[in-house]
């Protein structure tokens, strides 16, 4: 059966989001520098919308890290496949994710962040799935609250396809 995407959160209604997340940090961090770190492959498009939107010095990094694969369900073992370029020792840092559910990649990510002794670290998510979580993960900004479905678009991929829609979609049609 081929999937469908249904339009459940529309392209006008993230990038107004996106505006009001990037005044509210930059509110937040004035007179400050924050080194986002982007979680690669489906938190890219956001970060670079929400940087564009920020008005204090902003640095980049990203990470890639998975507990998911080709799934549409996370695995429970989070993997690091490529790590920052440079030590946050010091600096406010905020991570970029594209989605938030279980819960269980980030409490890993922020643990092993920690560790590194930066200033400060936040989380900023473009979409959080609270009914699904399995980990107590505070979450600084949040760009919508969704139901627990299946979604693609702006970034969020289904075996890497539909990162490049506009806006975010549910899948129809996936086991």
């Amino acid at each position: 059966m081929a999937e469908t995407i249904k339009v459940l959160v529309s392209e006008e209604e993230v990038n107004e989001r996106i505006k009001t997340l990037g005044k509210q940090i930059s509110e937040n961090y004035a007179g400050k520098q924050i080194h986002m770190i982007c979680v690669l492959k489906g938190g890219v498009f956001f970060m670079c919308e929400l940087a564009k939107r920020i008005s204090v010095p902003v640095s980049l990094d990203f990470m890639c890290v998975s507990s998911y694969g080709d799934a549409t369900t996370s695995s429970g073992v989070v993997r690091i496949a490529k790590d920052l370029d440079e030590s946050i020792e010091g600096k406010d840092v905020l991570i970029v994710e594209d989605i938030i559910d279980s819960g269980r990649t980030l409490y890993y990510l922020i643990d092993v962040l920690k560790k590194r002794n930066p200033k400060s670290i936040q989380l900023c998510t473009l979409l959080d799935k609270p009914e699904r979580r399995e980990r107590d993960v505070k979450v600084d900004y949040v760009g919508f609250e969704i139901p627990d479905e299946f979604v693609v678009g702006y970034g969020l991929d289904y075996a890497q396809k539909y990162r490049n829609l506009p806006y975010i979609g549910v899948v129809e049609g996936v086991e």
